[in-house]
C-alpha cells in the first residue's frame, strides 16, 4: 500500500544527482533515483544520497525535501536543504518573497511575473499579474493537489487582492505530469480582461485567448531597450500581439513600423494595441519564413528588424534543426538591413545557448558579407530571475546588434 500522505516518504538518489544538487540545481532525474517505495504522487518527501564506505546509522546523508512526480523525468524539484515542518507556511512565506522582490525591482509597469517556479523556490507554480488579474498555471503533481492550490489561491488574494485569477493550462505539461485534462478559465471573480501598462506603453490583457500565460512579459525590458537604437522603416517579426512593434511606433523614433504574424486573433489584439496607443502600425499576417523569403529576393530594404520566433528547441534533439531555422531567419534579415541598420534576434529556446545564437548571427553575417557590432547582449526582464546553478531559469537571448 501507498504511504501515509502525512508522513513523508524518504527517496535516496544516486551520487551523480547529489553532486547535481550540491552545485546548485534543484532537479533529480529519474534515472538517479535508487530507491523511492510507494510515494503518492506529488507527495512532499524527505530526499538522502548514499555515503560510499558507510555504516549505518551514517550510510546516508539527508539533502533535504522536494516534491516528487510519479510521471515526470524530472522525479524530484528539491523546495529545501533540509527537512519541510509545515508545508503550507512555507509555501506562504515564498510567495510573499517572490511578491516583495518584484516590488524592490520592477519598475515601470503594473504587468509582471510575481512567481517563476523554480526562480522563486516554488517548483510548477507560475503567476503572472496584468493589472488587477492573476493568470496561474500549473505544472506539476505536487501543485495541483487541492490542499495546494487552496494555499496558493488563498495567499495570492490575500497578498495582491486581485479582481480575479484565472488559470492557464499546458495540456502537454499536464500530460507528461499524468494529470488530468483541464480548460482555462476563473478560478476566482468574473473579470477576464484588462489594460495594463508597459514601459508607458498601454497594451490589452485577454485572459481567455492569446497562449501560454497571457503576452510576453520577459521581454518588456529589452521592448524599451530597443526603443534607443531602433531608426526609420521597422519590421518586426513574430510580433504576437505587437510588443516590439507598438513600442517602436510609440517611441517615434521609426518612420514606419510593420508588425507579421502568423496568428490572426493576435493581430487583432495588436490592432487594438495600437488603436489604444493611438499609433499607427501595419500589421500583416503571414508565414514569417516566407514573408523574409520573397521580401528579400525582391530586394526590400528596411532599416530595423525585430526576429522573436517562438521556441524552435523544445528538447536537445532538436537543436541542430533550430539552428538552421535561426540561421536561415537572420540571413535574410541581414540581407534586408541598410547599412547602419539595428538587428535584434531573439531566441527563447533554453537549448539555444547564448554562444549558439551568437555564433549563428556570426555565420549568417559572414554568408550575407555584413559586418555586425554587438551593442547588447540581452536577457529576460528582472521579473524573470535567473538562479545561478538553475540553468534552465535563464532561457531567453536578446541580440541587438549594428549592421554595416
Amino acid at each position: 500500500m501507498p504511504r501515509n500522505a502525512d508522513a513523508p516518504g524518504v527517496v535516496t538518489i544516486s551520487r551523480r544527482g547529489a553532486e547535481r544538487l550540491r552545485g546548485g540545481h534543484v532537479w533529480v532525474y529519474r534515472s538517479d533515483i535508487l530507491a523511492a517505495k510507494d510515494i503518492l504522487p506529488g507527495a512532499l518527501v524527505t530526499v538522502r544520497s548514499t555515503v560510499e564506505g558507510g555504516r549505518p546509522p551514517r550510510s546516508s546523508q539527508i539533502l533535504g525535501s522536494a516534491f516528487y512526480s510519479t510521471s515526470s523525468e524530472i522525479a524530484l524539484r528539491m523546495v529545501a536543504a533540509k527537512p519541510v515542518g509545515d508545508l503550507n507556511l512555507l509555501v506562504r512565506d515564498r510567495i510573499r518573497a517572490a511578491i516583495a522582490y518584484r516590488e524592490r525591482f520592477v519598475r515601470n509597469t503594473n504587468a509582471c511575473r510575481m512567481i517563476f517556479s523554480e526562480a522563486d523556490f516554488l517548483p510548477g507554480l507560475i503567476v503572472d499579474r496584468y493589472k488587477d488579474i492573476l493568470s496561474l498555471q500549473i505544472l506539476t503533481q505536487a501543485m495541483d493537489s487541492a490542499p495546494m492550490r487552496e494555499v496558493v489561491v488563498s495567499e495570492l488574494q490575500e497578498c495582491l487582492k486581485p479582481a480575479a485569477i484565472l488559470e492557464m493550462v499546458d495540456p502537454r505539461v499536464r500530460r507528461l505530469e499524468q494529470l488530468k485534462d483541464k480548460e482555462r478559465g476563473l478560478i476566482s471573480g468574473v473579470k477576464t480582461s484588462t489594460e495594463f501598462e508597459m514601459n508607458g506603453v498601454r497594451f490589452i490583457y485577454e485572459g481567455l485567448g492569446g497562449q501560454k500565460t497571457g503576452a510576453f512579459l520577459d521581454q518588456r525590458e529589452n521592448y524599451a531597450a530597443v526603443t534607443q537604437y531602433a531608426r526609420g522603416e521597422a519590421l518586426d517579426l513574430f510580433c504576437y500581439q505587437g510588443g516590439f512593434a507598438v513600442h517602436l511606433a510609440k517611441a517615434k523614433t521609426c518612420s514606419r513600423v510593420t508588425g507579421v504574424d502568423s496568428s490572426r486573433p493576435a493581430l487583432e489584439i495588436a490592432e487594438r494595441n495600437a488603436a489604444l496607443n493611438e499609433i499607427e502600425v501595419e500589421w500583416i499576417e503571414a508565414n514569417a519564413f516566407d514573408l523574409l523569403r520573397d521580401y528579400a529576393d525582391a530586394g526590400r530594404k528596411y532599416d530595423c528588424i525585430v526576429l522573436d520566433p517562438p521556441a524552435f528547441a523544445r528538447s536537445r534533439q532538436n537543436l541542430e534543426t533550430a539552428l538552421r531555422g535561426y540561421k536561415e531567419l537572420n540571413l535574410r534579415a541581414l540581407q534586408m538591413l541598410r547599412s547602419g541598420g539595428i538587428l535584434v534576434s531573439c531566441s527563447c529556446s533554453y537549448h539555444v545557448g547564448a554562444a549558439d545564437l551568437l555564433g549563428t548571427v556570426l555565420a549568417a553575417a559572414l554568408d550575407s558579407h555584413r559586418t555586425v557590432r554587438l551593442l547588447e547582449n540581452r536577457g529576460q526582464s528582472k521579473d524573470h530571475p535567473r538562479v545561478l546553478g538553475i540553468a534552465e531559469t535563464g532561457y531567453l537571448k536578446c541580440l541587438v546588434l549594428l549592421v554595416t
